[in-house]
């Protein structure tokens, strides 16, 4: 036996994440591609100390209170909305985040989705490798990016750092927000202000940048697709449940929609119990008005790796009696160190 305090780690990591964490705990690895199954996850928790979580995991009231040694939750991820901060409130959990280690990344797979949709590279990559290419033919024409408008929906710290980015494609920039952007920073990244049914009136782009809750769950829906240009392309690198999968679908066959790219799907909302158990059918079986990548947002390996240092070093400091980096609450008990 190690007297040492358990720590589970629900996801595969690095070594170097590893070597950090048996400095101070004894971590309960899965180092495997597979996320575990919740009843195997309760097991490993139930006497641990902390817990590194990923996005497929789901942390409710009922996986806290059976976990009643567990001090600090560390989400290596960027939103908390798997996870019941209250309940990890009133039984004296800490619960992390890692707020900007991945907003780089994805605002550049943003821009990657737009232009890889704009240009049919998808098809074009098609025709390549199934040898139907017999040299240059007046076909596959698509939208550029310059001249165009780009509607970024959510002016956080994902939203900023789109807009930062497409700074010289020489394309009208765009936002809708409930909180407006200061004039001198609106002035710097060249973006206009407008409703968001505005915002989708004008748009030829529409990028989703926004968190989910309860306001932004089917932002995206028969209604607002309907504002939309006809024929815009519909980009969403954020959370897939702010975009309504089937009527994204049906639009895109009666040609309200141009085109839709997404890096997120609704089944991945794991603490949505209606949510698809997979991706959307109608939607996969779209040719070339889609562009779909297995939530890549965050997977630049300089980027996990922060991220994974930054999780590890949150549940260190709880260990040791101090207040963890990007906490979203504030736990009913004081922490006392469990280590040294």
């Amino acid at each position: 036996m190690t007297s040492k305090p358990q720590v589970v780690v629900t996801h595969r990591v690095f070594q170097e994440t590893v070597l950090l964490l048996k400095s101070v705990c004894e971590p309960v690895l899965n180092q495997t591609a597979e996320t575990l199954p919740r009843g195997e996850l309760l097991r490993r928790t139930r006497d641990a100390a902390g817990l590194i979580a990923f996005m497929p995991d789901r942390v409710d009231a009922m996986f806290v209170a059976n976990c009643r040694r567990l001090r600090v939750i560390a989400g290596a991820l960027k939103g908390c909305d798997n996870f019941d901060v209250d309940a990890c409130t009133r039984h004296g959990v800490w619960l992390t985040v890692v707020p900007d280690l991945l907003t780089v990344p994805t605002a550049e797979l943003a821009i990657g989705l737009m232009i890889g949709l704009a240009r049919n590279i998808r098809e074009g990559d098609r025709r390549v490798r199934t040898g139907s290419f017999a040299g240059w033919r007046p076909e596959l024409y698509g939208t550029g990016v310059a001249g165009s408008t780009v509607g970024i929906v959510g002016m956080g710290n994902i939203g900023r750092a789109i807009a930062r980015r497409l700074a010289g494609f020489e394309a009208k920039l765009v936002y809708s927000d409930t909180a407006p952007l200061p004039v001198a920073e609106e002035a710097r990244l060249g973006l206009a202000r407008a409703s968001l049914d505005a915002l989708l009136r004008k748009s030829d782009f529409v990028v989703l940048a926004v968190p989910l809750n309860s306001s932004t769950r089917h932002l995206i829906c028969d209604e607002t697709i309907d504002l939309m240009k006809p024929g815009a392309l519909l980009i969403n690198p954020c959370r897939g449940s702010v975009v309504d999968e089937m009527a994204v679908a049906v639009a895109l066959v009666d040609g309200r929609l141009g085109g839709y790219a997404a890096d997120v799907f609704e089944f991945e909302d794991w603490a949505l119990t209606d949510r698809p158990r997979e991706v959307t059918a109608a939607l996969r079986a779209m040719p070339g008005e889609t562009l779909f990548t297995p939530h890549l947002g965050s997977a630049v390996m300089a980027a996990r790796r922060a991220i994974e240092r930054a999780a590890a070093e949150a549940v260190i400091a709880v260990l040791r009696g101090g207040r963890p980096a990007a906490a979203v609450n504030e736990p009913a008990t004081a922490p006392v160190p469990v280590v040294a």
